[in-house]
């Protein structure tokens, strides 16, 4: 398994929608390993394919606290199939965003149609923390940040700083040298 570097903030593959898995093989199985190490590593609780580089319709999420068994949950061509009516407000931060957190209002129950690992179709019902968690990682899917659920004065005020971060941060090729 390999760690993948993480997309960041302003990097505009962030905003591309992804494209659907169509081949369900040993790279796959290879890749959705490696998402898991990198997302365990950051740490986080979720991660789409998209901020590891890859705009493949594909995130996975571990929900599970340090003490506990991991419960790990590769979600593949999602597709919110329902929203309830209730909502719910959850802090939310993202690897693709370090260090911003958040409040983000978004239903609070919904039912998503997937494929696992396999190929093999599957329906979840999701609240609480798994409902936010899939659609935050959904919207990346779409090209959409949790920041574009917040006012445009906080967005743009996060978005500046995160571009002058990246103009002050050396060129990878100055790194190798």
């Amino acid at each position: 398994m390999t760690i993948k570097p993480l997309v960041i903030l302003p990097d505009p593959l962030l905003r591309e929608v992804s494209k659907p898995v169509e081949r369900f093989d040993a790279d796959l199985r290879r890749f959705n390993a490696d998402m898991f190490e990198t997302m365990y590593d950051a740490p986080g609780i979720g991660l789409a394919a998209i901020q590891v580089g890859e705009p493949l319709r594909m995130l996975v999420i571990d929900l599970a606290k340090e003490e506990e068994e991991p419960q790990p949950l590769t979600v593949i061509n999602p597709e919110i199939v329902h929203n309830g009516d209730e909502r719910s407000v959850y802090e939310e931060g993202c690897l693709s965003i370090p260090d911003y957190y958040a409040e983000v209002e978004r239903p609070a129950v919904i039912r998503v149609r997937f494929l696992d690992i396999e190929g093999k179709q599957q329906e979840i019902e999701a609240n609480g923390l798994l409902a936010t968690c899939l659609q935050h990682e959904i919207d990346h899917l779409n090209g959409v940040l949790f920041i574009d659920h917040i006012s445009k004065l906080k967005r743009d005020m996060v978005v500046r700083r995160f571009k002058k971060l990246a103009k002050d941060r050396p060129a990878p090729s100055k790194l190798a040298s």
